[in-house]
Formats: structure tokens, C-alpha cells, sequence
């Protein structure tokens, strides 16, 4: 049984998978990935509706793993879709849960985590819900926000919670301040962000979730605008299909109808002409996209840092690094460790380092 002081439960719901641990300050005591079929979640229209379902395999797990419920003070909750907030730690009040029920931004599993973590939190005697840093954390300046119409906006949509965790870790690494700092962090995932860190600030950032940026294993990135158009008026698709073209079946799947960026490398590597031009296309988008950053910063840049699970791939990361290394040392954050990082935030909570905010 684990000892009853400092106890953090982490729940980060995903579209397949809802991983969970139990964390005792900074360390981990138990972790556990639980999978869901395509079976398990066929019954449920909205992502919402999958609320009760995950709860109670969430609470078995715990109880099956001899985790005292009693014990945990913090839950954290993966952030979701909502309304654009500061980078920190929010504690999950009404106002938070009817906008993770009802997204301005749309469904996402990731809005499962702070209304479950808010309902174990509530039936637990010491325990207080909160998320952190979710993807809609906004700290743009205002020229990042101009498109060229008036009509539209750049907005902040990003791997928040891991791209400020390693800036973080990178900064005690060199035993300076994050606000002290100049950072471009690359997180390469199912999406790719590149965003600029200007003290403590991510003042721009690609929006890798519907059609900004580099292409990436699951998504198109940036289009030709009038190609687009074309395909929303030729009549052979409808909006719900262009938008999954864009976003879960763009990028590598488009061109191979995988998301296997592993398999894709090895077919380049195994003299796939095709999968070599796509697979350098995509890390040659990735680099540009830092140089755009680069100029955000004024070409005032400490570090790049990579990030990711393609940032395993030591072939990957030698064709980015060719073309980016002229603008700043370029250190290697392979995977990403969301469990971690909002774990640490947790501590963060407990230390009284950092004060919750009140979502509003």
C-alpha cells in the first residue's frame, strides 16, 4: 500500500486509451495505459457521452492495483478544447466543465479529463481537481494573431503542456531561468508544433491542429488556399470529410494509409523513391518552420529543442538538423511524458509555487 502523504492521480484521456498513474510528489507509484477498442467505444455518439464509461474503469483500475483513494489530494485532468487561457495550472470549477461538455472549439478526448478528474475529486474527502496547460494556451502577440482578413485569426493551438515541460527541463538543465530564455521547441507527433519561447512566452506557434504548419504523420498542415476551395465546391465531399482530410487523414496517411512514420523511414531507407521524397518533405517542412520561428525571435535564438515520438528517429532528426543547425545548438527530447509533466504541475500545486487560476 502506498504511503498516505502527496499523492497526485494523473488521468489523460486519449482517443483510444486512457492513461492513468499515481504519482507521490514528483515520483511514480503506478501507471497503466488502458486501451479501448473500436467496440467499446461504438456505443457512445459524443465523446462526452463516454464520461461514466471511462470513470468506472478508471476507479477498477485503482482499486484492482490497491491504490488508497483516500490518500489523493490532487487529481489532474489532461486539458481540453476550451477557451484560450494563460499557460499554468486551473483549478476545474462549473464554468470549466460546461465548456469541456460543450467545446467552443469541438470534441476531443481530452475534454474527458478535467470532468472526470473533477467528479473522482469531489468524491474523495481531501482532493481538489485541476488541469494544465491545454493546447488552447494563448500567450500570442498580437502581430502572430493577423491572417491578412479581417474575417479570420491565427489562433494558439498547440502540445502545450509538452512543449512548456521541456522548456522547463532545459532550462534547469542549464541551471537558467525559462524566462531568461529564447527557445524554439518542436514537438513531432500524430501533429507537429514549432513554437517560439521568448522569456517565458510562447508568442507564436504553428496551429497543428486543423491546418497550419508543417504536414505531419496525421494531418496536411498548410494548403494551397484555392486548391481547398476547389474541393469544398466541386461536390464531392462534404465538410465533415474535408475536415478529416485535413486532420486524421492528411499527411503520411494521405500518401501511404499509415501513420507508421517508422515504417515510412524504412521504406525510404530500403530505396521506396516515394517514401523517401515524402518522409524528407516532411522534415524538410518541419526545419522551415523552425526558420520562421527563428525570425520571430530575431534570430536571437539559445536553443532548439526537438521533441516528440518522431524525435526517436535519429535519421529524422539528422535531416531537420542539417538545415536548422547554423541557427542554435539543437538538443534531443525524444517521446513525450504528459503523465510527468502534469504530475509536476501537481507539485508545483502542493509547493505553493505556482497559485491555481480561476477559469472564467
Amino acid at each position: 500500500m502506498l504511503a498516505c502523504t502527496n499523492h497526485i492521480l494523473v488521468i489523460n484521456p486519449g482517443s483510444t486509451s486512457t492513461k492513468i498513474a499515481v504519482y507521490r510528489g514528483a515520483q511514480s507509484m503506478f501507471q497503466k495505459n488502458i486501451v479501448h477498442s473500436e467496440e467499446d467505444l461504438s456505443p457512445f455518439d459524443k465523446v462526452a457521452d463516454q464520461f461514466e464509461f471511462r470513470k468506472k474503469i478508471i476507479l477498477s483500475e485503482l482499486r484492482d492495483n490497491d491504490v488508497e483513494l483516500d490518500c489523493i489530494e490532487i487529481v489532474m485532468g489532461r486539458g481540453g478544447l476550451i477557451k484560450p487561457v494563460p499557460s499554468g495550472v486551473i483549478a476545474v470549477n462549473e464554468r470549466l466543465k460546461e465548456d469541456l461538455r460543450n467545446s467552443p472549439l469541438g470534441e476531443h478526448a481530452s475534454n474527458l479529463g478535467g470532468l472526470i478528474a473533477d467528479d473522482i475529486a469531489r468524491s474523495l474527502p481531501n482532493a481538489k481537481a485541476y488541469i494544465a496547460d491545454p493546447v488552447v494556451v494563448d500567450e500570442f502577440d498580437d502581430l502572430a494573431r493577423i491572417t491578412g482578413h479581417p474575417i479570420l485569426e491565427r489562433k494558439s493551438i498547440f502540445h502545450a503542456l509538452n512543449q512548456k515541460a521541456i522548456a522547463y527541463d532545459y532550462a534547469r538543465a542549464i541551471n537558467t531561468p525559462y524566462t531568461e530564455l529564447n527557445l524554439i521547441v518542436v514537438h513531432m507527433g500524430g501533429g507537429v508544433t514549432v513554437g517560439a519561447h521568448h522569456h517565458g512566452r510562447v508568442i507564436d506557434v504553428n496551429q497543428g491542429l486543423d491546418g497550419d504548419g508543417p504536414f505531419s504523420p496525421e494531418r496536411t498542415g498548410t494548403l494551397p488556399i484555392g486548391g481547398v476551395i476547389g474541393l469544398c465546391f466541386s461536390g464531392k465531399y462534404s465538410e465533415k470529410e474535408i475536415r478529416k482530410m485535413v486532420t486524421g487523414k492528411g499527411g503520411l496517411v494521405a500518401y501511404f494509409n499509415s501513420n507508421d512514420a517508422r515504417h515510412i523511414e524504412d521504406m525510404a531507407k530500403a530505396g521506396d523513391a516515394k517514401a523517401k521524397l515524402i518522409y524528407e518533405a516532411m522534415a524538410y517542412q518541419v526545419a522551415k518552420e523552425i526558420g520562421a520561428m527563428a525570425t520571430v525571435l530575431y534570430s536571437n535564438v539559445d536553443a532548439i529543442l526537438l521533441t516528440g515520438g518522431m524525435a526517436y528517429s535519429r535519421y529524422f532528426v539528422e535531416l531537420i538538423s542539417e538545415r536548422v543547425k547554423n541557427i542554435a545548438a539543437i538538443h534531443i527530447f525524444p517521446g513525450e511524458d504528459e503523465m510527468k509533466a502534469l504530475a509536476k504541475n501537481g507539485v508545483k500545486v502542493f509547493m505553493g509555487e505556482i497559485k491555481p487560476m480561476v477559469y472564467e
